[in-house]
């Protein structure tokens, strides 16, 4: 019996001796022969199991109790990046310093292990060394301190800004010379490669210690976030006309990349050194860092996109990388309603000018186009453009003076390309055009309006904002009748060559009219010639020049004026011999003036100064008064003149702002003969009168047209008691827009003309039907 208990203390004895942390202290080294007869000692009484599980446990209460808070009490909050630096590879140095004894046990522990000489449910190949790391993994985290990660930050990022700024010492030589760019400090204290070293020697002992990714994997994560999105912001910000994708991508690739290999092989640059697991990681890390870099930059695109636009083609390069980086990112909701804010805000309000909002709307349609070939985006995107520009009584004016522009511009050079116009009249298409190359419509397209998005050109996308091209026919008509009426002489080479164009774009039909009007140009100037060459006209001798723009007053557009002018006597005499001449010429017609149109030149002397200027004939009429009597009332010259007041004052402004005419009292105005300060013409009053229109507004005038159609509505409703607008449309198009020179109206028009109609209690609108009031 004693000697058992002699054994047994002997056993024990032996066992703290070979495994110190039984007694918590790892200094204590064994001889062979102690290990030798505990390992005999151990496999006779079958205990290896036990007692593995009573070192590792001791171990684990070791590494809690000391090795753990001695590693986190380094981990302080610091704002001194060096501080930070040094306490993170301190702490590192002494946690890897500290595990590294317990080595020797491990190696025991393993040898027992497999050599334990007895049957066991324990799997052998559970290995010591990685249950050790896992306990050690384990332990330092739950004891994880809220500011762990400040020193790590410090550390890391001084590290990164070593290796980006490496190859950049011999860029800029002066400042080189003072301070190192990598390590902030004066060239003859460069830290650099230390800074390198160190860095190397940490990651070494964290991978080897498995804790780099569990440790700093977040605030490498962060780190690189940040460095990319500086890069990014860096390199593209407000600059459009190159592309920076390629670029990105390689310094994702040879900066970002390299730096993290390095990282995690502890100081190779080749992933050959790497196991496949971690090379698969940095994979998929790359992976990550690639798509966080594609939606970086597409964020930034996305808020400079409006001057993108703006600034295309010259642009196109931005727009290039950004349609890449949304196929690879989901950001098309988020372009479209940033874009749609930036619109809004800086150009549809009263401060922009029509032409301007329709010059940014041409170069929408062109960058969206290339953006995103289906139409989707441009869709979504320029829908508030189209509503803002319905609302602006210009906007048709300025499409078709952009048109007939002959200085370089977007709608002239579409007009010369000749396209035939593209309708979107709110129906499918028959037709099925190229169906094996059809693709389906991104998820975000609208399935009502699939049937209907076609990709037309400029002009036909314009022209579609108002879904009818009448509109815009009879602004060319009103156009081009101011343009033949404000010209002193029978030219119309450049009026032939644009309405050639736009036949080609519109119709043969549609221009019909201007067609006649250019005719009445050329049998005017012939019919002129005749005029002055009859002899018995000749013996008359006219008193001044006069020829005259004989117009079919049928294919003209309205006139503005309601009121007819009355004109001198020496003025209407010369115009009644020109009228006896048309009618000796023409026998069976006659002429009927419009005495406010036209032009005269006038040569006015006066005492101290003579004038040569061009005006219109209500002009001339005032100061042809004058000639007669130096000081008129306005009211005596409405009078004489057959002239409403208010518009005779603002003519009479023009001959004050010309020094002839000054107004001594309210509404008396009285001849200048004499100049008592320097005269100039007024720039405001004069372009004021020349952009002025002879002609009623094309909205006047398709107004007036669309109503013909409400005849036809009423006897429809009459009929057929109620109609949804779709066979309205239809019925409409069969009967009331046949024949040539018939008025059209588009799908979206009509809807606005009978809207305006059920506001005027003209009509009722009951679900999607449309029916008479009851009288």
């Amino acid at each position: 019996m004693a000697k058992i208990e002699e054994k047994s203390i002997n056993f024990f004895e032996q066992l703290e001796r070979v495994f110190p942390i039984i007694k918590g202290k790892i200094q204590e080294e064994c001889t062979e022969e102690e290990f030798a007869n505990l390992v005999e000692i151990i496999q006779f009484v079958k205990t290896t199991e036990y007692i593995i599980e009573v070192v590792i446990h001791n171990i684990e209460q070791y590494i809690r109790c000391h090795v753990a808070p001695t590693f986190w009490k380094k981990f302080e909050y610091t704002e001194d990046s060096q501080r930070g630096f040094e306490l993170f590879k301190s702490a590192v140095d002494d946690l890897y310093a500290s595990l590294t004894e317990f080595l020797p046990i491990l190696k025991k522990l393993e040898f027992l292990r497999q050599n334990k000489g007895e049957t066991s449910n324990i799997d052998n190949s559970i290995d010591i060394e990685a249950q050790f790391k896992l306990i050690v993994r384990a332990t330092l985290l739950s004891q994880l301190p809220l500011c762990h990660e400040c020193i790590i930050e410090h550390f890391y990022k001084i590290a990164f800004n070593v290796f980006c700024n490496s190859d950049n010492s011999s860029q800029d030589i002066s400042i080189s010379e003072i301070q190192c760019t990598g390590c902030s400090q004066e060239m003859e204290n460069c830290r650099c490669q230390m800074i390198v070293y160190m860095f190397h020697e940490t990651n070494r002992k964290l991978i080897e210690l498995e804790l780099l990714e569990r440790l700093v994997g977040n605030v490498l994560t962060s780190l690189i976030h940040i460095r990319i999105k500086n890069h990014v912001i860096q390199t593209c910000d407000k600059t459009f006309d190159v592309s920076q994708l390629i670029s990105l991508e390689n310094w994702l690739e040879t900066v970002v990349m390299n730096w993290l290999i390095r990282v995690y092989s502890g100081g190779f640059s080749k992933t050959v050194a790497l196991s496949d697991e971690v090379r698969n990681a940095i994979n998929k890390f790359k992976q990550k860092l690639s798509h966080f870099l594609y939606e970086t930059y597409t964020n930034i695109r996305i808020d400079h996109l409006f001057n993108i636009i703006i600034e295309y083609p010259e642009s196109q390069p931005a727009v290039d990388d950004l349609r890449v980086c949304l196929e690879r990112t989901d950001k098309r909701k988020v372009l479209v309603k940033n874009l749609q804010e930036a619109i809004k805000t800086r150009l549809l309000h009263a401060g922009v000018n029509t032409p301007d909002i329709v010059t940014a709307y041409i170069a929408a349609i062109k960058a969206l186009k290339h953006l995103d070939p289906t139409g989707v985006l441009l869709e979504a995107v320029t829908e508030p453009i189209k509503c803002y520009l319905r609302s602006r009584e210009d906007t048709v004016r300025s499409v078709v003076n952009s048109l007939l522009d002959d200085s370089p511009s977007e709608l002239a050079d579409e007009l010369v390309k000749g396209e035939c116009l593209q309708l979107d009249d709110g129906s499918a298409d028959d037709e099925t055009e190229d169906w094996e190359k059809w693709m389906p419509d991104p998820v975000d397209a609208d399935p009502a309006k699939s049937t209907q998005r076609k990709v037309s050109d400029i002009i036909s996308t314009l022209v579609n904002v108002y879904g009818s091209q009448d509109l815009f026919v009879n602004e060319y008509r009103t156009l081009l009748a101011d343009r033949l009426l404000s010209q002193l002489n029978y030219h119309t080479e450049r009026e032939i060559r644009h309405l050639e164009l736009l036949k080609r774009r519109f119709g043969e039909n549609q221009l019909h009219y201007c067609e006649v009007m250019l005719k009445d140009v050329y049998d005017s100037k012939r019919i002129d010639g005749n005029i002055h060459s009859d002899t018995s006209y000749n013996l008359q001798r006219e008193l001044f020049p006069t020829s005259a723009l004989i117009l079919s007053a049928q294919f003209w557009p309205p006139f503005k004026e309601d009121w007819k002018l009355k004109l001198p006597s020496i003025v209407q005499n010369q115009l009644n011999k020109y009228v006896k001449a048309f009618e000796a010429l023409k026998g069976n017609r006659t002429l009927c003036w419009k005495p406010h149109l036209g032009n005269v030149s006038l040569e006015i002397e006066l005492k101290d100064r003579k004038l040569d200027i061009n005006v219109t004939p209500v002009h001339a009429t005032i100061i042809l008064h004058f000639q007669d009597k130096n000081e008129w009332t306005l009211q005596e010259l409405a009078e004489v003149m057959h002239a409403p007041a208010t518009v005779l004052r603002r003519k009479i402004a023009f001959w004050v702002s010309q020094g002839l005419l000054k107004e001594t009292s309210s509404d008396v105005f009285v001849l200048q003969e004499e100049s008592t300060s320097k005269n100039r013409l007024s720039t405001d009053i004069v372009e004021e009168e020349e952009t002025e229109s002879a002609m009623a507004s094309a909205s006047d005038q398709r107004e007036e047209e669309l109503q013909v159609f409400w005849s036809y509505i009423v006897g429809m409703l009459t009929n057929l008691e109620s109609l949804p607008i779709e066979r309205i449309h239809q019925m409409l198009k069969m009967f009331a827009s046949q024949g040539p020179g018939a008025v059209e109206c588009g799908l979206p028009e009509l809807r606005q003309f009978l809207d305006r109609k059920v506001r005027e209690h003209q009509l009722l609108l009951s679900g999607s039907f449309y029916r008479l009031p009851k009288s």
